[in-house]
């Protein structure tokens, strides 16, 4: 009789589906269609809150809008974006033979960095803590869809 518990309990398993290694549909990631270059900043001496303002600017917009939106952005952090998306079109251009026209910003995001830490004088004897944070830029650019 315990071996007939012990088969059950496993023909129960697989009915519910907890032997299956495969990940459901709505997890797995989507197929990419077109060529992706990806250009990455590290170490970047600015705040990633400062920077993701930027980074969603100019998310998925065409690559000569965004260079547009760049150019004439009154923020600091959008010299660096500017830096990383050249760099980005560079690769696309030189690795992969892609036309600059026909590219779109897939992703644009910012990861956080080491921060640096350090300390100012305050009043009467005291110290407070400095945070100097540093990002990691990551722009991705896709080739247009129906191009070529």
């Amino acid at each position: 009789m315990a071996e007939d518990k012990g088969n059950q309990g496993a023909e129960a398993a697989k009915a519910s589906g907890a032997g299956n290694m495969e990940k459901p549909a709505a997890s797995r990631p989507t197929p990419v269609t077109g060529v992706e270059v990806r250009a990455v900043a590290k170490y970047v001496r600015m705040a990633p809150r400062k920077l993701r303002l930027v980074a969603r600017a100019i998310a998925g917009r065409p690559v000569v809008e965004a260079r547009n939106i760049l150019e004439f952005s009154p923020k600091r952090a959008a010299r660096t974006m500017a830096r990383v998306l050249g760099s980005a079109i560079a690769n696309a251009e030189n690795n992969k033979s892609l036309d600059s026209k026909d590219m779109v910003v897939y992703r644009a995001f910012v990861d956080e960095g080491p921060t640096g830490k350090g300390w100012t004088p305050r009043a009467r004897g005291r110290a407070s803590m400095v945070h100097k944070r540093t990002s990691h830029v990551t722009i991705v650019v896709k080739e247009r869809e129906g191009v070529r």
